[in-house]
């Protein structure tokens, strides 16, 4: 680390090293991939996940070229303050799609998911277009017009409300505990899922890699890549609620049926899968991934 002269105050502050720099961003990059998980959650599904990293990894890059150790504030504070910053503008800056378009894509993908938990599998297109009334071509228009747009509208919220979903919040120890627990739980869950399910939900949301790169190595389309993560995500839920909130899985239907034996058995899994304090070790005392400081 190197000195130079403050032109506010004529004293010595440090500056970093090339290689000072480089190591912080690298060691905090899982920070940003946190950030945009944190935020997706909040937000409409059809949002550019790829977009926002961009934008938090190039905060991550601002904040490590002016930050100042001198202040006492850890990095990772500095540096999330400045990508929650950037975050909130690119969404300001998406463009919004018409309402039409929000309302058919809201109703196409409910009827997904509706349709996913009861054949316990992904639907065909044509089981989609006639659950919902419609021709396939439609459907494929929808898509398209989710692609060309991304769905985000400002307009709907009370001042301040984008602000919000972007905030920095506080969470006291008991909260701490009960998101570390969660988070392992998610752990168990992706590892019980089945193994073309797992390397979906491996690649594309842990490890970040690109839908058409997941595809290659399953050999087969992105858009069966896409159904494959939506199964998986519908899983995912029930699998976390049979652990966590039971009463929501409770009374199904389709008890004693195959498809209900085969969830039956994959809850257990989750369930054997660990105890509360491997759970816990998943993430650090602030409910982040063990390797980003505190």
């Amino acid at each position: 680390m190197t000195t130079m002269l403050s032109a506010d105050t004529g004293t010595a502050s440090p500056t970093l090293t090339d290689r000072e720099l480089d190591d912080l961003v690298r060691t905090h990059l899982p920070l940003v991939g946190h950030l945009v998980r944190e935020l997706l959650r909040r937000l409409p599904a059809h949002i550019s996940r790829d977009d926002l990293v961009s934008a938090g990894m190039a905060a991550l890059a601002a904040a490590a070229k002016g930050y100042d150790p001198r202040r006492g504030i850890p990095f990772r504070n500095f540096a999330a303050t400045r990508i929650r910053g950037a975050l909130l503008d690119e969404l300001r800056s998406l463009d919004w799609a018409s309402r039409s378009v929000r309302s058919r894509a809201r109703q196409v993908e409910s009827v997904q998911q509706h349709l996913t938990a009861t054949l316990g599998r992904t639907p065909t297109p044509q089981e989609l277009a006639e659950a919902l009334g419609i021709a396939v071509d439609e459907i494929n228009s929808v898509d398209e017009d989710v692609q060309r747009a991304v769905v985000l509208s400002l307009q709907g919220f009370a001042p301040g409300a984008a602000d919000d979903m972007v905030r920095e919040r506080s969470a006291g120890p008991e909260d701490l505990i009960l998101t570390r627990e969660r988070i392992g739980y998610l752990h168990d869950a992706v590892q019980a899922l089945p193994d073309r399910l797992r390397h979906v939900v491996t690649g594309y949301f842990f490890e970040e890699r690109p839908m058409a790169e997941i595809a290659a190595e399953l050999g087969v389309t992105e858009s069966r890549v896409s159904q494959l993560r939506a199964e998986a995500l519908v899983l995912l839920r029930d699998g976390l609620n049979s652990q966590l909130d039971p009463d929501v899985i409770a009374g199904r239907e389709d008890r004693g049926t195959c498809v209900n034996r085969r969830r039956e058995s994959y809850y257990s899994a989750i369930s054997a899968g660990g105890d509360l304090h491997s759970r816990l070790a998943r993430t650090n005392p602030l409910a982040l991934p063990p390797g980003i400081a505190a």
